[in-house]
């Protein structure tokens, strides 16, 4: 694609002001495209993806030097329509990346932080942050034996759906919460032996009652009272590794822990282990991660479920991010959240 068919401005959502209402807080504006640096590429989106993360960083949590305003989303998938003199991509490839700013109809990248696919398939979308999330976590922190029980919250989303078929591949027995009965029907679809909707069912008194020798490893990304439950659960010399706090996410105050976990005395008494995660902490991990999942993907051996919104109206341009976090937080994407952007209007 020649450079000058590349218009001069394009769309772009920008955190306009902080705070924990994505919809408020956020505009579209109208801003240049950016120069490409000799190194970079300048990629045209296809998809976007939403996280529940969008949210912290929408109220400046991550960064809180950082002014407004300032570009959010955090990865996409797409075309490489232009090159930097010294860039190894091709003009015409296809490229995945996870990068601040990801919420606009073009990004310049580092050629050397992109992942060539091949195809604009939003199933590759989900593997540059919700699988390598999943993977370098239960890697790194969860130091998966065959054999354990492994208990993932929040299992049908975006990253549950890597962290439950990652740790059946590991040889574990896995517990995944969710709150439908579709979803339920899901999780057993990717090899989850013991679906938990938490609408249904107490999570606290079937984990008590079934899993009485305890958890060895968790994956937590709600907080709060499910927090609370996996923490009491846990075995002897378990492993919970926080993913996030979803629950929390919305609340001004910032995030809150659970009401009554004594997390010092609970750990201390199990010789158990607690980690935080945070993706951007293993940046040496992902080339070897991110070439393990997509051999994984182009092997059948993992399913990536991509929830595109309402079968009846699926979102479709930046307009439509807002509505797609609301989305998630009502609890209702099963799998990977993605908006199309080939729908908005552009220059070419």
């Amino acid at each position: 694609m020649a450079a000058r068919k590349i218009p001069n401005t394009m769309k772009q959502i920008l955190v306009m002001t902080k705070g924990t209402d994505f919809r408020k807080v956020t505009a579209i504006k109208e801003v240049p495209v950016p120069k490409l640096k000799p190194d970079e590429v300048l990629v045209k989106n296809v998809y976007v993806g939403i996280n529940a993360s969008d949210v912290n960083f929408a109220a400046g949590r991550y960064d809180p030097t950082m002014q407004t305003p300032f570009p959010a989303g955090f990865e996409g998938i797409g075309n490489v329509v232009q090159t930097g003199e010294n860039s190894k991509i091709k003009e015409g490839q296809h490229v995945a990346y996870a990068r601040y700013g990801a919420f606009s109809e073009y990004v310049a990248l580092s050629s050397a932080s992109v992942i060539p696919v091949p195809s604009p398939d939003p199933a590759f979308i989900s593997l540059s942050v919700s699988g390598l999330t999943a993977s370098i976590s239960l890697d790194k922190e969860g130091y998966l034996k065959e054999g354990e029980t492994v208990l993932v919250t929040a299992a049908a989303g975006g990253t549950g759906q890597f962290a439950v078929q990652l740790a059946k591949l590991a040889g574990c027995h896995v517990i995944g919460t969710c709150s439908t009965p579709e979803k339920v029907e899901f999780l057993k679809s990717i090899g989850c032996d013991r679906p938990i909707n938490y609408k249904e069912e107490d999570l606290d008194t079937v984990l008590s009652k079934e899993y009485p020798k305890g958890i060895d490893v968790v994956y937590e990304c709600i907080g709060k009272q499910v927090f609370d439950a996996a923490l009491k659960n846990l075995a002897v010399r378990g492993r919970l590794i926080v993913i996030g706090m979803i629950s929390g996410y919305h609340e001004e105050k910032g995030i809150q822990s659970g009401a009554t976990s004594n997390i010092p005395l609970a750990l201390l008494s199990k010789s158990a282990r607690m980690a935080g995660f945070f993706l951007l902490s293993y940046r040496q991990d992902i080339p070897a991660h991110i070439a393990k999942l997509v051999q994984l993907k182009m092997e059948n051996k993992i399913k990536i479920n991509i929830d595109k919104g309402p079968s009846e109206k699926p979102f479709c341009g930046l307009g439509d991010v807002a509505d797609a976090v609301d989305y998630m937080y009502a609890g209702k994407n099963v799998g990977k959240l993605v908006v199309s952007l080939e729908g908005e209007k552009s220059a070419l």
